[in-house]
């Protein structure tokens, strides 16, 4: 399975259809989380921009999990990039502790 990264690019006004569907997606990104199909989400700070690391088959498979996102519709622009390189903390074994 490859891994992916994909850039989302966030609307410049939040409005109230949008922030009405944050609950959603959240919970929807959250299950994606626990099915190992997204590895990181990841929001700007001046909340313009996100990324997503996830898993699939093929770019193709990545767009179609991205197009059910809640808040896809508000989208301005998705990139998606298929990585060649993912190293993370989170994918390294973790620490031994003799206590």
């Amino acid at each position: 399975m490859a891994k992916f990264v994909v850039t989302l690019r966030l609307p410049d006004f939040f409005d109230e259809d949008f922030i009405a569907l944050i609950p959603r997606h959240r919970a929807f990104i959250s299950r994606l989380i626990e099915d190992n199909v997204i590895d990181s989400y990841a929001i700007s700070a001046d909340r313009t921009r996100g990324w997503v690391t996830m898993n699939g088959q093929s770019a193709e498979a990545i767009r179609a999990v991205v197009e059910q996102f809640p808040l896809y519709r508000f989208l301005r622009g998705v990139e998606i990039d298929e990585l060649f390189v993912f190293d993370s903390k989170a994918s390294h074994f973790p620490a031994i502790s003799l206590n």
